[in-house]
């Protein structure tokens, strides 16, 4: 009798084995990759919701037809302005589906941001070398920005600014700040 309850209990510490094995297993796929951020507005709302009172300055983020002062706003797609005013490259806005910007409301040479959703299947990374070249390459109207940065976020999500380089270095801080995850694409002197 002893004998059989020993190989009962053998086989029930088993079977709670493989159990337990199985729930590891269930709980592994729970740890998949949770995106750092639902869309492009909050995106740059994060990192400017970081920003102290004493570093915030005078903005306004969106479109044109529906601007929102003082914070990061939802930028139309659609909207022609996103060529001009983000310094977005005109061909390639079908490869994004989500725009989002912040922009200095004396000059937007002296600081722009603007993020960016790339479509599921996009080559990120020429998207990124598409968007330094638009800038890069821009013919620059009431002063020339100082400094371009463009990060990756989340692997999908692309934010350039360009400014003075005293408020670009400060963009970058809290940017990364917020999410540590993002990964520096591009950095440029634009100062003649």
């Amino acid at each position: 009798m002893k004998k059989i309850i020993a190989i009962v209990l053998s086989l029930l510490a088993v079977a709670s084995i493989f159990a337990f094995a199985a729930c590891g297993n269930e709980n592994a796929n729970d740890d998949a990759k949770v995106p750092a951020v639902a869309d492009a507005t909050e995106l740059l709302t994060k990192v400017w919701s970081a920003y102290a009172e004493e570093e915030k300055f005078a903005a306004i983020g969106g479109d044109f037809g529906a601007p929102v002062d003082n914070a990061p706003g939802k930028y139309n797609i659609a909207d022609e302005g996103l060529a001009t005013s983000l310094v977005f490259p005109a061909d390639a806005i079908a490869q994004i589906d989500d725009a989002a910007s912040l922009i200095h409301m004396m000059n937007a040479n002296t600081f722009t941001a603007g993020a960016f959703h790339a479509v599921e299947g996009t080559d990120v990374a020429a998207l990124t070398e598409s968007i330094k070249t638009t800038v890069l390459n821009n013919h620059w109207m009431c002063g020339f920005p100082e400094k371009l940065v463009i990060f990756t976020v989340d692997g999908d999500y692309i934010v350039s600014a360009f400014g003075a380089a005293d408020l670009i270095s400060n963009f970058e801080a809290k940017l990364t700040a917020q999410f540590p995850e993002a990964v520096l694409a591009a950095s440029e002197n634009l100062a003649a």
